[in-house]
């Protein structure tokens, strides 16, 4: 049984909300959590939940990281942050996998200080999921995966194709999409439009058998689906999420805008009102839960900064299902591969 920590304290929501999503999870038995945080804070919110304590148990954390903190002078102040602990315990064996809603970069700093880099992995990535029209795996699962988001500003070739690789496995194994079809970003489909690390990649990738590399795609295709992992440098990932963030609450808040104003225009909403609720439902983050640091031998998942109980309850189980199929060991595996061919 796979035992997934984590990280209370650092979310928008508070902490009452990260244990009650992980008391809630405790109740199917299907792996263990140990909450990290401050225990004062913690052990009054429990006290009030139903949960099993036979899959539950709490890590006292003294300190956190907030949102506005410098991460690295942050994670430098305070060697007792519930991030850094959490990692600790996965770097000791005592849980599995980490899952945090805090500050993005101290978690990523938090990973790096007590993981290992996988061989073969010349830059980590942090990765996200975006809302396509199309549907995929078992699942129809409505969401591609694009990375890297963040963790890096610019990405030479070889890092672009470890991306591609890293992007590949993960869709494989959560999404249950066997054949995961992987696409770099570019200003155009053919294979010699786009910056030379670009182009660099797209000849490695297209003779990689183990890839299902369909070329580059450009911005337009992304909410079509063309692709189910996309490549692309942090800098790039990192406006295009904000970008498709951003565009799917404008849709929302102008549907209920145009409903207020106009009883012509309301009538019209009546009519799409199945479309809009699809659309809500497609964008809403919550579902999917948290982004994925790939790259190290232990899996983190980084949880949306304003999860709410929903949202941290499938970032637990997106960690503990990367940890039941051996995400990171099939990363590694594929890297090892290349690295005996090259």
């Amino acid at each position: 049984m796979a035992t997934i920590a984590l990280d209370a304290m650092g979310g928008d929501e508070g902490t009452a909300t990260a244990v009650l999503a992980a008391a809630e999870l405790s109740l199917a038995q299907d792996a263990g959590i140990i909450i990290v945080g401050d225990q004062a804070k913690i052990d009054p919110v429990l006290k009030r939940a139903r949960y099993d304590g036979g899959y539950l148990s709490v890590q006292h954390a003294s300190e956190f990281v907030g949102m506005d903190e410098s991460p690295k002078e942050a994670l430098r102040s305070k060697p007792d942050a519930s991030i850094l602990v959490g990692a600790r315990l996965v770097a000791e064996g005592s849980a599995d996998a980490l899952v945090s809603a805090g500050n993005t970069g101290a978690c990523i700093l938090a990973c790096a200080k007590h993981f290992q880099t996988l061989p073969g992995v010349p830059r980590t990535a942090l990765a996200a999921v975006f809302p396509t029209e199309l549907r995929r795996g078992v699942k129809d699962d409505p969401f591609s995966l694009i990375l890297d988001v963040g963790a890096t500003l610019t990405a030479d070739a070889d890092t672009l194709v470890a991306f591609a690789q890293m992007g590949s496995a993960y869709a494989s194994c959560i999404s249950n999409n066997p054949s995961p079809k992987v696409a770099l970003l570019s200003n155009g489909e053919e294979p010699y439009k786009g910056l030379p690390e670009i182009v660099a990649a797209n000849a490695i990738l297209s003779q990689d058998p183990r890839i299902n590399f369909i070329g580059n795609i450009e911005g337009v295709d992304l909410t079509r689906g063309r692709a189910d992992v996309v490549v692309t440098s942090g800098f790039t990932g990192n406006v295009v999420l904000k970008m498709l963030e951003g565009m799917s609450e404008t849709v929302i808040d102008l549907a209920k805008y145009a409903y207020r104003s106009k009883l012509t225009w309301r009538a019209g909403l009546m009519m799409l009102r199945g479309g809009l609720l699809q659309l809500k439902e497609v964008t809403d983050w919550r579902q999917y839960g948290g982004a994925p640091i790939l790259g190290f031998d232990h899996l983190c998942i980084k949880a949306h900064g304003r999860s709410n109980q929903r949202a941290l309850a499938n970032a637990i189980k997106v960690a503990h299902k990367g940890v039941r199929n051996d995400l990171c060991g099939r990363i590694s595996a594929l890297l090892e591969e290349r690295s005996d061919e090259a």
